[in-house]
């Protein structure tokens, strides 16, 4: 496997050679993404649902990519009814060029049960009232819709999403069923795109924190808290952090309805959070996921001088991870484990367990 091997080639130079390599958890090529954001191109009357061209200098014809095999069967039969949706609502695409139309976007997750979570992105919120009168009609072409909601993204940028969202249903979280747990996602947090190998990867960070037993747990970049709840036991005390007050607001919601106690959500930056803690604040364990980029040199740095006994290191970017071990050699990591979260590319996620020496 290209992939493992490359993960090896980066992590051996930093400790990695000594670590008990586990088996690659790789799931199934097709089908297994839970998530689809189709840029909206075409026109009313004939919009498509699927990404723009970039052999095109005009970056205006877009690729339909409604029957795409990354996405579940049950996913793809959403696509129908929302271009459908597109011409009865009176949805214009956003046309790159000109810059002039409103739909930009529209955002698909499908939970394990079947819901959808569907996000319309505008630019601007004129079209909001034609959304909500049509409403009812989208209900009945697609009965697992669970959330609706419009996000208001003005700018020409290659910005996704904006800071407005308008949720249109009573429903305000799509549930995930994962591991047990009943994961509230509200529409600006993130998940993974694979729910099989996040699953994978929460079942993989839980044993190793419970073969550690810390008393006390921070999960940094915590997300809607798949790690942290995961992790969650009888007299551990758990902090999730991340930026998001959305995803702060999910991972609280999922505690409270799961009856877990110990569990506590803050909305902050990972790096500042640890920054201002108590030299006696210190948790015995630190789960991190960060973004591409890494935790960085001040957090990897704060890790290092900390005195933190454990800490899981969840990447899904080694070149980063290895740079980031790097800066803390008193951490050595003692297990690794790639799971491939990306069939049919380069990319992968690693998660590593580190042990002070």
């Amino acid at each position: 496997m290209d992939k493992v091997a490359r993960c090896r080639e980066l992590l051996d130079a930093v400790g990695g050679g000594e670590a008990v390599w586990l088996e690659p958890f790789v799931g199934p090529e097709s089908g297994f993404r839970n998530k689809a954001k189709m840029v909206v191109t075409g026109s009313v009357d004939a919009p498509v649902l699927g990404i723009l061209d970039h052999r095109d200098h005009s970056g205006a014809t877009g690729v339909d990519l409604t029957d795409c095999g990354l996405y579940p069967v049950s996913l793809q039969a959403a696509f129908g009814p929302l271009a459908a949706f597109v011409t009865r609502a009176g949805l214009v695409p956003y046309d790159v060029p000109t810059r002039r139309g409103e739909l930009k976007y529209v955002i698909v997750t499908q939970a394990p049960s079947g819901e959808v979570m569907v996000r319309w992105v505008l630019r601007s919120q004129e079209p909001v009232a034609r959304i909500r009168k049509h409403l009812g009609w989208l209900r009945g072409a697609l009965p697992g819709l669970a959330v609706a909601s419009v996000n208001v993204q003005p700018e020409h940028k290659a910005i996704l999403e904006g800071d407005l969202e308008i949720v249109l249903t009573e429903r305000e979280t799509l549930e995930m069923r994962v591991g047990g747990l009943d994961l509230h996602l509200r529409p600006q947090s993130f998940f993974q795109t694979n729910t099989l190998v996040a699953q994978a990867l929460y079942d993989q960070v839980a044993a190793w924190v419970d073969e550690a037993a810390p008393a006390r747990l921070w999960d940094l970049y915590c997300g809607v808290g798949g790690f942290a709840l995961h992790c969650a036991a009888p007299g551990r005390e758990v902090v999730g952090v991340e930026t998001s007050r959305e995803a702060v607001a999910s991972a609280a919601l999922t505690a409270r309805d799961a009856g877990l106690e110990g569990m506590r959500f803050v909305a902050d930056d990972a790096t500042s959070f640890a920054l201002a803690s108590a030299p006696d604040d210190v948790p015995d364990l630190v789960v991190v996921n960060p973004p591409r980029r890494g935790i960085g040199s001040e957090l990897a740095g704060w890790l290092e001088a900390s005195g933190v006994r454990d800490v899981v290191y969840s990447s899904c970017n080694a070149v980063t991870l290895a740079r980031d071990l790097a800066a803390m050699p008193s951490l050595r990591p003692t297990h690794v484990r790639p799971l491939d979260m990306f069939p049919q590319t380069h990319h992968y996620e690693v998660v590593t367990r580190l042990t002070r020496r």
